[in-house]
C-alpha cells in the first residue's frame, strides 16, 4: 500500500514539497542501479561504482536538461503534478465513458517507434523494468487491484448519483420556489448534459502524460464538492435559475468518473479480462442514477420536505471521497507513470536523450492537432461514421427512456399506486435488480466467447461481432419490459407488474450498453477516445432533454385505466425498430467495418 500513498495526489504534493526526499522513488536511492541502456556505452560501469559511493542528491529540477527537439522546453512538470494538475474520459455508465478509452497500453506506439528509428533523434526510449516491474499497474497484486477498483467504483457512484437525487423533491421544490414542472426539471436536464460536455475537455486530458488519470480525478472532485455547498446553502435554494447553473457545472465535474473509469479499469486489468472488469465497474455506475432517487426520497421524508438535505448529503459524500482518493487513490497511467520515471532518470543520469513514450507524443503534437483531437474530430466521427452514428442513437434512445423513468415513476407509484415518498425510491431497485442479473449473465458469456479464447492462444478469432449476440437479446428484452411497464401500471392490476417491466428494461439497457461499447471499441481502437467522447455527448445532450417533456407525453397520451400506457408504447415501438442495428452488425458488419475510414489500427 505504501504506494498507493506515495503516488496519490497527495503524495505528489509531499513529495515535491520535501525536495523529494518524502515518498520517493528507487531510481533516488543510494543502492539504485541505472541500467546500461539509460548511460553512455563506456560510463555504464563507473557511474554506478560512484553512486554506490555517494548519496546522489536530486532534489534539483526533476525534468533535468532541455532534451533535444524541444520536449522540455522551459522544464517538463510532472504528470501534472501540482500546477498543471490544477490547471477528463465513463461511460459511462454503461461502459459510459465507460468504457472509457482503454488507450493506456503499455507497449511501445507508432510514435515511439519512429524516433527509435530516427539516428538522428537518437532517443532513450523509458520502459518498465522487465515484464515483472511492479511499478507497471498491470503487475499489481489481485488485493490492490480490488482496492484500487472499490475506489474507483466509489468516486463513480458518488457523483453519478447527484443527477437524480433530488427528484423525489420536485413537488416541493416546485412550491419552494413557486415554479413549474419543467422548470423544476431543468437542473436534472443540465446535469446531465453537462457530463456530457465534460470528457470532451478532460477525457484527452486525462490521456496525455502530462496530467494523467490522478489529478484530474481529484481537482475536478473538488470542484465539484465546493459547487454542492451553495446547491445546499446558498443561492441555490432561492432561485431555480442559480441552481440550474450550479447543476450544470456539477454535471461537468462529475464526468471523469463517468467518461475515464473504464479507462482506469484498463489500466490495471490486462486486455482477456477487460470486458469483465469493465462489466463489473458498469453495475456501479449504471446503478447510480438509481440508488439516488432511492437516498433522495429517505432525505426529503426524513426532513419533512427539506429538498435541500439532498443537495447537502452529495457535499458529505463527495467531500468523504475526495478526502479519501487524495490520500490513496494512485497513479495508473502507464504514460504518465512512465514520463515521471524519465524525468528522475534524466536528473540522476543527466542524460538528456532519456524520454518516454507520452514526452515524444506531447513533442509532435502541435496546437491545431490537438484542437482537432479533442473538439472536432469526436463529432466527425459521431456524425459521419455510420456504425457509431447509429449506435449513438440507439444508445441515446437506451439512455432516454432512463431519464425519462425519473418523471414516470412518481406517476405509476405515487398517483396510482399511492406510494409514501420513501417507497418511491425503494421502488427505483427494480432497475438496479435488472442489471445486476443481465450483468452476471453478461459476464458468463464474454468469459467464454471472448476472455477464454485470448487465454486458449485463440486470439486471431476474435472480431467485434463477437459482442453482438447478447446485443441482439438486450434489444429484445429493451421492449419487451417497456410494454410491460406501460400496460401493467394500472390501478386494477398489482404493482409488481410495473417493477418487472422496469427490470426487464434494465437487464436489456445493460447488455446493449456493455455490448455496444466494446463493439465500438474493437471497432475503432486507434480513435477510441474520440469515439466515447462523441458517444459521451450525443446521448447526453438528448436523454437530458428528455425528461423535460416527460410529463406531456404521459399526460396527454394518458387513459383512466392506462396512465403510461401508450406513452410508454411510443418508447417501445421505438425500441423495437432499433433492433434492426445489433442484427445488421452481426451480418453485415465485417463489411461495413471494410469501408470505414477510421475502423481498424
Amino acid at each position: 500500500m505504501r504506494h498507493f500513498v506515495r503516488d496519490s495526489f497527495f503524495g505528489r504534493m509531499v513529495y515535491h514539497g520535501t525536495g523529494h526526499r518524502l515518498f520517493n522513488h528507487k531510481e533516488e536511492r543510494p543502492d539504485y542501479v541505472v541500467p546500461a541502456k539509460y548511460l553512455g556505452q563506456s560510463e555504464g560501469a563507473d557511474f554506478n561504482e560512484n553512486k554506490a559511493q555517494t548519496v546522489v542528491d536530486s532534489e534539483g529540477n526533476e525534468g533535468g536538461s532541455n532534451i533535444e527537439g524541444g520536449v522540455a522546453e522551459g522544464g517538463i512538470t510532472e504528470g501534472g503534478g501540482v500546477t498543471e494538475g490544477i490547471t477528463k474520459g465513463v461511460v459511462e455508465g454503461s461502459v459510459e465513458g465507460s468504457a472509457g478509452s482503454s488507450t493506456s497500453t503499455l507497449s511501445q506506439p507508432e510514435v515511439a517507434k519512429d524516433a527509435e528509428k530516427n539516428p538522428e533523434n537518437d532517443y532513450i526510449m523509458v520502459d518498465f523494468d522487465g515484464p515483472d516491474d511492479p511499478e507497471n499497474p498491470y503487475n499489481w497484486p489481485l488485493w490492490q487491484k480490488v482496492i484500487f477498483a472499490f475506489q474507483i467504483a466509489f468516486l463513480t457512484v458518488s457523483v453519478y448519483m447527484g443527477s437524480a437525487i433530488y427528484t423525489p423533491g420536485v413537488d416541493v421544490l416546485m412550491a419552494d420556489l413557486n415554479i413549474s414542472r419543467v422548470k423544476a426539471t431543468l437542473p436534472l436536464t443540465m446535469f446531465v448534459i453537462g457530463y456530457g460536455l465534460g470528457p470532451m475537455v478532460f477525457s484527452p486530458m486525462s490521456e496525455n502524460s502530462m496530467f494523467g488519470r490522478t489529478s484530474i480525478y481529484i481537482v475536478t472532485l473538488f470542484i465539484f464538492f465546493i459547487l454542492q455547498i451553495p446547491q445546499g446553502f446558498g443561492s441555490g435554494t432561492h432561485s431555480i435559475a442559480s441552481l440550474t447553473v450550479l447543476r450544470f457545472l456539477s454535471g461537468i465535474f462529475a464526468s471523469p468518473a463517468l467518461a475515464t473509469g473504464g479507462a482506469s479499469f484498463g489500466d490495471v486489468v490486462t486486455l482477456p479480462y477487460m470486458p469483465v472488469g469493465i462489466a463489473a465497474w458498469s453495475m456501479g455506475a449504471v446503478c447510480g442514477p438509481s440508488l439516488g432517487p432511492l437516498i433522495g426520497a429517505a432525505l426529503v421524508n426524513g426532513s419533512h420536505g427539506e429538498w435541500v438535505w439532498t443537495f447537502r448529503f452529495m457535499m458529505i459524500i463527495s467531500g468523504t471521497c475526495f478526502l479519501f482518493l487524495t490520500f490513496f487513490l494512485p497513479e495508473t497511467y502507464g504514460k504518465t507513470i512512465l514520463r515521471r520515471k524519465a524525468q528522475r532518470l534524466r536528473a540522476l543520469t543527466g542524460n538528456d536523450k532519456i524520454i518516454s513514450e507520452g514526452e515524444l507524443e506531447n513533442k509532435h503534437m502541435t496546437p491545431r492537432e490537438v484542437a482537432i483531437d479533442t473538439l472536432w474530430r469526436p463529432i466527425e466521427i459521431s456524425i459521419f461514421e455510420p456504425v457509431v452514428l447509429s449506435i449513438n442513437l440507439y444508445i441515446a434512445l437506451v439512455y432516454s427512456i432512463m431519464y425519462l423513468w425519473f418523471e414516470a415513476f412518481p406517476i405509476v407509484f405515487i398517483e396510482t399506486y399511492h406510494f409514501t415518498l420513501v417507497e418511491l425510491g425503494v421502488s427505483y431497485t427494480s432497475v438496479m435488480i435488472g442489471i445486476m442479473i443481465s450483468a452476471a449473465i453478461y459476464i458468463v458469456i464474454i468469459y467464454h466467447q471472448f476472455t477464454k479464447k485470448f487465454l486458449t492462444g485463440q486470439a486471431e478469432s476474435i472480431t467485434p461481432e463477437v459482442f453482438i449476440p447478447p446485443s441482439i437479446l438486450g434489444s429484445i428484452m429493451m421492449p419487451i419490459g417497456v410494454f410491460i411497464f406501460g400496460w401493467s401500471s394500472s390501478a386494477n392490476q398489482h404493482w409488481i407488474g410495473a417493477m418487472i417491466g422496469a427490470a426487464a428494461f434494465a437487464f436489456g439497457a445493460f447488455l446493449i450498453f456493455q455490448t455496444l461499447f466494446n463493439y465500438m471499441a474493437m471497432s475503432f481502437p486507434r480513435y477510441m477516445a474520440s469515439v466515447f467522447a462523441g458517444n459521451d455527448l450525443f446521448r447526453s445532450v438528448i436523454a437530458g432533454c428528455f425528461p423535460l417533456f416527460a410529463s406531456a407525453l404521459f399526460n396527454n397520451l394518458k387513459t383512466s385505466k392506462y396512465p403510461v400506457g401508450w406513452g410508454s408504447s411510443i418508447l417501445g415501438f421505438i425500441s423495437v425498430g432499433m433492433i434492426a442495428i445489433p442484427v445488421a452488425f452481426y451480418k453485415f458488419g465485417p463489411r461495413i467495418r471494410a469501408r470505414s475510414r477510421y475502423a481498424g489500427f
